[in-house]
């Protein structure tokens, strides 16, 4: 989604994005919401999973590839509520179900503000699977300390300390934040999930059934039995 601004006798194209048009939300907006709801699975919806719900090659996925559960997250990385379960509730399921192999976890973007765009940004900038969620995790973990609600220089400001901690180069950060297609590429992600009926997040899709809200794990592994 790109807006075309004319300057100088040249064209330059500037992404909505940037204007804070495409999330509703000014520059310095943060947003996060929750509504946790939940139904529980039959096995007619285990076996037919939406489309928009399948493994993608270009997913993050920590699990085995023939884990009988799949679930989708999407989540936003300024969403506190999104924070809460990968601190919370994620380590008790990759410990229990992810790493026994019963369940494989695919994350995605689904930004609420260009904070989390640029964070998610930078994280697909970091590397593969390993280096990714070892970024996403440390974006969660210090929401607090790289969100700089009114000012999204001071946010990319805040991103490039975190890069470059995670070993990547000043000259390769600039790079990333400049890479629209990536930036682009992130939106769509988010577009896909609007198209799953999307409405807060954190949003899981347990074999294509939809659970809304950061859960207790108890809760999560009610869904998951």
């Amino acid at each position: 989604m790109r807006n075309i601004l004319i300057a100088g006798g040249g064209v330059a194209l500037v992404l909505a994005l940037a204007a804070g048009a495409y999330f509703g939300l000014s520059k310095g907006g943060v947003g996060g919401s929750s509504n946790a709801n939940a139904a529980p699975l039959t096995d007619t919806q285990i076996a037919q999973v939406p489309t928009g719900l399948t493994v993608q090659p270009t997913d993050h996925v920590l699990g085995k590839a023939d884990a009988p559960i799949t679930i989708i997250e999407y989540a936003s990385l300024t969403c506190p509520h999104c924070a809460h379960f990968a601190v919370n509730v994620l380590p008790e399921l990759k410990k229990q179900y992810i790493d026994t192999g019963k369940v494989r976890l695919v994350f995605r973007d689904f930004p609420l503000d260009e904070h989390a765009a640029r964070a998610a940004q930078m994280a697909e900038c970091i590397g593969n699977n390993e280096r990714y969620f070892a970024i996403i995790e440390i974006l969660f973990a210090s929401q607090a300390n790289w969100i700089k609600p009114g000012s999204i220089d001071g946010t990319i400001a805040e991103l490039g300390k975190i890069a470059r901690l995670s070993g990547m180069s000043e000259t390769d950060f600039k790079a990333c934040m400049a890479n629209d297609a990536l930036l682009q590429s992130i939106i769509a992600e988010r577009q896909g999930g609007e198209k799953l009926g999307m409405q807060s997040t954190p949003t899981f899709f347990i074999n294509g059934v939809k659970a809304e809200g950061s859960m207790p794990f108890a809760q999560f592994e009610k869904l998951l039995k």
